[in-house]
């Protein structure tokens, strides 16, 4: 019987809060990542278009268990919406489908702002990653074909008008997952009769991360002049967030040794004590400040559901 195949690459784990340049696709960024750190496994929490810059969080081998949760949280993006124009892909990329010579007021664009606040009902994108009996948009899209992409409510929690020129308005938005900026614009640019295209977009926040995360993929690839491999893969690790850090939202319990010990092996532990948490769905369990679970708490119980290796 032959023996399982060792995995390649180094078994470390947390999060690179990557600042991904123009012109570089989500997946190509991913994969630069996994082999700078040598990460056995890597993937990353909400995918930024190539004409899109900013925040792409990845994870590296554990902390890939943790994406769903980053991928949940509140995103601000900062954009800029050309006038003029409604292009196939709702971008800079896509042909010119429909043209306007009018040019909305200042006033106008400001009046528009609350219809798009709230809970609403956006159409994705035509070339977007929303999968239509088993294919991608976009992929149906490239083949000339126009499909019919039911509405979905999303939740917009703010968005700001930055500034205004007669062909432009430079936006922010704070939003909910699954909100597509790309629409935001055609529909305004709609609603305005003068129709309208995303010109620039930057990624400044995806919770629970900041700006003062990011890391710009140049610092990165500069390290890459060090040739002592262990001297250069310990530079790379500093820019490392801890894995734990992207389920700063949930509740959290700390553990003892012992206890980290038998919720690595998949059982429960008794939670005593005035300071318990509790009951909730969704916990996580530290020790010595490291992850060392996802579970539940219920009946006095911390019952974990993912494990965190211990290294």
């Amino acid at each position: 019987m032959s023996k399982p195949r060792k995995p390649k690459g180094r078994p470390i784990s947390g999060w690179l809060i990557l600042d991904k340049p123009l012109d570089f696709g989500s997946t190509e960024a991913v994969s630069k990542i996994k082999w700078l750190f040598k990460a056995q496994k890597a993937g990353h929490a909400g995918t930024l278009d190539p004409l899109a810059s900013g925040m792409l969080p990845i994870a590296l081998g554990d902390a890939t268990k943790t994406v769903p949760y980053v991928m949940d949280g509140r995103k601000i993006y900062e954009f800029t919406v050309a006038w003029g124009e409604e292009r196939s892909t709702d971008d800079l990329e896509g042909d010119v489908v429909r043209s306007s010579a009018e040019r909305p007021s200042e006033e106008a664009v400001r009046a528009l702002l609350p219809k798009y606040t709230g809970v609403i009902a956006q159409v994705p994108p035509q070339f977007s990653a929303i999968k239509i009996d088993g294919e991608r948009a976009y992929d149906l899209a490239r083949d000339g074909e126009t499909v019919e992409i039911p509405a979905r409510e999303v939740e917009v929690f703010r968005l700001s008008l930055i500034g205004c020129t007669p062909h432009l308005a430079h936006l922010e938005i704070e939003c909910g997952k699954g909100t597509y900026v790309r629409s935001l614009a055609r529909d305004m640019g709609r609603d305005l009769g003068c129709f309208g295209h995303i010109a620039s977009l930057r990624r400044t926040f995806v919770a629970p991360f900041g700006e003062e995360d990011l890391v710009p993929l140049a610092d990165l690839v500069a390290l890459e002049k060090i040739e002592d491999e262990a001297e250069r893969l310990a530079a790379l690790d500093d820019y490392l967030i801890d894995t734990g850090e992207a389920l700063s939202d949930l509740p959290h319990v700390a553990v003892s040794d012992d206890q980290a010990h038998r919720l690595r092996m998949g059982n429960p532990v008794i939670l005593r004590g005035r300071d318990a948490p509790l009951p909730t769905p969704e916990a996580y369990a530290t020790a010595r400040g490291k992850l060392v679970a996802i579970g539940e708490v219920a009946e006095g119980e911390f019952r974990p559901k993912r494990v965190f290796a211990s290294h």
